[in-house]
């Protein structure tokens, strides 16, 4: 049986929903697709938000044959099969999904083939492109970037299904999808097939997983991220590593774990242990070149090692402390002895002037000679 998603994907710019600022009236997609113009791009944006859907609806403007991979599944050998294809005279589309997954060599494969115009690249991706996407091939492809779909365009993709939700119902499977079309309507296509009705009970219920109460955008979301860094900060590591199980059963984004661990790093360890900054950071970067469920591994890994770190908040307390007095005092002048002298009129007029180095007068604004933003 086709799935739902399939079946009411839209055919054209009149049937999309969202991404308004790419295909709006005047946008620089809608040009492209109406005006028929062939060029290479690249689709980044989170998951669920159309990629897929506006490359078919760009190829199928250009009347090119369409041809979808996935960088996951695919190597050299089958972009060769799609070059060798005869496409009796049509232009050849290339949808590669999750571009990003592949490596230098692989890119490099593909470059003369876009180069030369056999066929044209269109390229999606999760990861922002300017780390993932070689710079050859990138500054031959104009970059898209997409945005989690909006609540009210989510709410009208739950009546394009064509299946009758009541209000509770909307509003939970719309924030609990936060932003994934896609996973919004397999939610309640499961739902339907299951139960016959879909209510926010047989949503939950067609879940079968501790998801069903992990709401994304609410207070489950803030409650328990905020448990889990006040573990780490606590120098818990059974209570971090339970919060972590518990955001990852329950789908949280692993990127933005990561992220707030790399933060937690500086804000709370700080020069107690300055490696743990080097090791939030490995952290992120495994989560981002991994993925999961593997990159539960890592991020475990990192948990651990922040949870049992000691503890020092004084470069963070520096910071805040430095930011209070910019914000009470405004750009106090700074003092002339410290300035950047480059110029001859400069150095005339005092820039610069009995600068030594390694001065014990403080260099602060004279207003602020006294502060201390850390103890001696």
């Amino acid at each position: 049986m086709e799935p739902l998603a399939v079946k009411i994907r839209p055919k054209n710019l009149d049937e999309f929903i969202g991404q308004e600022h790419l295909v709006g009236a005047g946008k620089p997609l809608r040009v492209a697709i109406e005006g028929k113009h062939r060029f290479s791009f690249v689709l980044w944006g989170p998951p669920g938000v159309g990629k897929t859907t506006l490359a078919r609806i760009y190829a199928d403007s250009l009347d090119a044959t369409f041809f979808e991979l996935s960088a996951v599944a695919v190597g050299k050998e089958d972009i060769r099969k799609v070059i060798a294809t005869d496409t009796g005279g049509k232009p050849k589309v290339l949808f590669l999904d999750e571009i990003h997954r592949f490596n230098k060599a692989q890119q490099d494969f593909l470059l003369p083939f876009v180069e030369k115009g056999d066929l044209t690249l269109i390229g999606a991706t999760t990861e922002n492109p300017s780390f993932e996407v070689i710079p050859a091939l990138l500054s031959r492809a104009r970059v898209f970037v997409l945005q989690s779909i909006s609540e009210e365009n989510m709410t009208k993709i739950v009546t394009r299904t064509e299946v009758t939700l009541n209000a509770e119902a909307i509003d939970w499977v719309v924030a609990y999808a936060n932003g994934d079309a896609r996973a919004l309507i397999t939610i309640i296509e499961n739902a339907e097939r299951l139960y016959g009705e879909v209510t926010t009970k047989t949503l939950q219920e067609s879940l079968q997983s501790g998801r069903l109460r992990y709401d994304k955008k609410g207070e489950e979301h803030y409650d328990t991220i905020s448990a889990f860094i006040k573990s780490m900060r606590a120098s818990q590591p059974d209570a971090a590593m339970y919060y972590l199980a518990r955001m990852l059963e329950g789908g949280e984004d692993p990127v933005f774990i990561a992220r707030r661990m790399v933060i937690f790093a500086s804000e709370d360890i700080g020069l107690a242990q300055p490696t743990a900054l080097v090791v939030a950071n490995a952290v992120f970067d495994a989560v981002r070149s991994i993925g999961m469920p593997e990159a539960g591994i890592n991020l475990a890994h990192g948990v651990a090692y922040l949870s049992n770190s000691k503890k020092d908040r004084s470069s963070y307390d520096a910071l805040r402390s430095a930011q209070a007095d910019v914000q009470a005092t405004g750009n106090l002048p700074i003092p002339m002895n410290v300035r950047n002298a480059p110029t001859k009129l400069m150095k005339e007029l005092g820039y610069g002037k009995e600068y030594t180095k390694y001065d014990t007068e403080s260099y602060l604004p004279e207003k602020l000679k006294k502060k201390k933003y850390f103890d001696s």
